[in-house]
């Protein structure tokens, strides 16, 4: 690497000094604050994480608490966050570490990757943040970062070969989020502010770098579901307990066909009215987004009288239940039930959880 590390490192750390945002994970060195943040970091944007954090830590401010609670308590507190593996993942290793460790936590990046739901990124973020353990991460932004000051497409081990080479050693918490900084906030994808870089001298980029490969495609689907709140209550399903996606979270029920009888296209408008002067038209249409997936999401009232027919019902083998409103910030919902009930006004635009 032609890059000379004792540079790099001052520059960086000098810039991480007086320009690194204010966040509250950075204001501790806590294990526990610690290790929640980098959970929730986790492919979340930090605004997101800000909202959420802080009522977490209200509800389960200690690692006892965390291992003390229910499961259905914790993912209610993560709704929103999305990505759920990682809270039920949280839970499991708080009660190791509650119970089987008596509430001491790992020191070395090597222990902490015995617990569930931590890899050599989490671990080592914790480790050295923590404890002052001289090693190196890689996530997105220094992947990015590394990538651009070497001008070379890098993976695997040579990428964290070249990390553990740049990494201060006298202050590799420090560096470690200085790394993460710039590619967050002056070494973006798309547009990097390379004028107030503060190694932009020794970048061999400068700028962004030909794309290596072309973007995955985004698809697009449409889904309906059906939305019957009535006498302070609204009708929700559960996935089932062993689902391979979000389960045990609340959901609206999904419709195989917005309205009986009909199929899954729009409506057209020469049929928005039955003869029983049912309003044939969705209540309202939103747009939701998972990896690379943009859903157009129709929402409907069911017909009156009538329990909502789906898909998520049948395969699920719950026949559903009315859910009070003032219950909805207890229970696990998910990230896109909560959009719709927000929308529909049937919870509060300010979630429990923020």
């Amino acid at each position: 690497m032609h890059l000379t590390p004792r540079p790099f490192r001052t520059r960086l750390l000098a810039w991480y000094d007086a320009h690194a945002r204010q966040l509250p994970w950075r204001e501790t060195r806590d294990p526990y604050r610690v290790w929640l943040s980098e959970i929730m970091l986790q492919q979340t944007r930090v605004a997101a994480v800000l909202s959420h954090y802080h009522e977490f830590l209200r509800r389960f401010p200690t690692v006892q608490k965390l291992a003390a609670a229910r499961q259905a308590s914790v993912l209610a507190a993560w709704s929103g966050l999305g990505y759920y593996r990682r809270a039920r993942m949280l839970h499991q290793a708080a009660k190791l570490i509650a119970k089987e460790r008596q509430g001491k936590f790992p020191a070395t990046a090597a222990d902490w990757r015995t617990l569930p739901g931590i890899g050599r990124y989490t671990a080592a973020a914790i480790a050295s943040i923590v404890f002052g353990e001289p090693v190196a991460v890689v996530d997105g932004n220094v992947e990015r970062v590394v990538q651009r000051i070497s001008g070379k497409r890098l993976a695997g081990e040579e990428l964290w070969q070249i990390a553990e080479e740049l990494l201060d050693r006298t202050r590799p918490g420090d560096f470690n989020q200085a790394m993460m900084e710039l590619g967050a906030t002056v070494c973006t994808p798309r547009a990097p502010a390379c004028l107030t870089c503060p190694v932009m001298k020794l970048c061999a980029t400068r700028g962004v770098m030909p794309a290596s490969s072309k973007s995955p495609r985004q698809k697009k689907r449409e889904i309906h579901y059906a939305l019957d709140a009535r006498d302070g209550a609204v009708f929700l399903v559960q996935r089932p307990p062993n689902g391979r996606l979000m389960a045990g979270m609340w959901e609206l029920p999904e419709m195989d066909t917005p309205v009986p009888g009909e199929g899954m296209k729009q409506v057209p408008r020469s049929a928005r009215n039955d003869k029983s002067g049912e309003d044939r038209r969705p209540l309202f249409v939103l747009r939701h987004s998972i990896t690379v997936t943009n859903y157009d999401v129709h929402v409907w009232r069911p017909p009156a009288g009538a329990t909502p027919f789906s898909r998520s019902l049948r395969e699920g083998g719950n026949r559903g239940q009315w859910i009070s409103s003032t219950s909805l910030g207890r229970i696990p919902l998910t990230g896109l039930a909560r959009k719709i009930l927000r929308k529909a006004e049937v919870i509060a635009t300010k979630t429990h959880a923020r």
